[in-house]
């Protein structure tokens, strides 16, 4: 990775805290509603990404009129703007605004403790949907003991914004040599692992049936459990009248008797996707359709 200059470095920084300052100084609803403004504007007048977006809500929904598949472009890139408000104000999100805007966020959390109070950790898959880190924020503010992973960023200022607004939750930079360590020693000490599966894989690794096709995912959250006999919580979050809702879609548990563990993990992989692909037909507009990386693109050879 390319190093960049110390002016680019200061510049960038400077640009985001100037930008971090107007958001925060703007009340949070009004906030939340000049960010689906700029949406609005956005895909309707200025076709952002839209033929390109259009076609790949098309594709997973073929009968669909075009006034509804715009309308699910701009719920789609609202969320990620709105997200975008939210993670600059992390810092600020306290227990009691979670009490106001996440929906039985405790009595998820209450759900999540038990698991993790059996002693092997848990591994909490959510996917891009929703605001997908309200997810862990909103767990750790009622006390779960989270950890996730982060890649790091080419502006080391940007980088340590970035784990700061993480807040409550130990974040380990992926792609370091003693992460997979660590993992396993954390699941393994009764901690809950938030991670988001990776859709978009570049090799081949385990072909799952999503969104009414064939996609390309990684299965090394799945192998994280097998290896700690860690259940596999799949969740996804939605935004509903201005709300979060943490969606608990099913617990996944490996099978201790397995004696391929890699094939174990396949397995999971392919369960846990099959529930969240029909998470995503039911709540479309949550879903991040704007991803660089198309999960139903074909991968390359290898």
């Amino acid at each position: 990775m390319a190093k960049k200059s110390a002016i680019a470095i200061n510049l960038e920084y400077l640009a985001l805290r100037s930008f971090c300052a107007l958001v925060n100084a703007i009340p949070y609803r009004l906030a939340l509603w000049i960010a689906r403004a700029f949406a609005v504007v956005a895909v309707k007048w200025f076709g952002f990404k839209k033929e390109r977006t259009m076609h790949r809500i098309k594709s997973v929904f073929p009968d669909i009129c075009e006034a509804k598949a715009c309308e699910i472009a701009v719920d789609s890139l609202s969320n990620i703007l709105q997200s975008g408000v939210e993670m600059i104000r992390a810092p600020k999100l306290d227990r009691r605004w979670m009490d106001r805007y996440v929906l039985d966020g405790a009595y998820y959390k209450d759900k999540l403790q038990s698991y993790v109070d059996e002693g092997r950790g848990v591994v909490i898959m959510v996917p891009h949907a929703g605001n997908w880190y309200m997810a862990a924020w909103s767990m750790a503010k009622y006390g779960l003991k989270l950890f996730a992973l982060a890649a790091k960023q080419r502006n080391p200022k940007l980088d340590a914004w970035m784990k700061r607004q993480y807040g409550d939750i130990e974040v380990l930079d992926r792609g370091e040599k003693s992460t997979l360590v660590k993992i396993k020693e954390k699941l393994e000490s009764g901690r809950a692992f938030a991670i988001l599966p990776d859709l978009r894989v570049p090799v081949k690794d385990v072909e799952v049936d999503f969104l009414g096709s064939r996609a390309n995912v990684s299965h090394a959250g799945a192998m994280f459990a097998v290896k700690c006999m860690s259940p596999v919580v799949v969740a996804m979050m939605t935004r509903k009248n201005g709300r979060h809702i943490f969606n608990h879609l099913a617990t996944l548990r490996p099978d201790p008797a397995a004696v391929d563990k890699k094939e174990e993990a396949r397995r999971i992989t392919r369960e846990a996707m099959t529930i969240l692909s029909k998470a995503v037909m039911e709540s479309p507009g949550d879903w991040f359709w704007y991803n660089k990386r198309w999960i139903l693109e074909p991968v390359h050879k290898g």
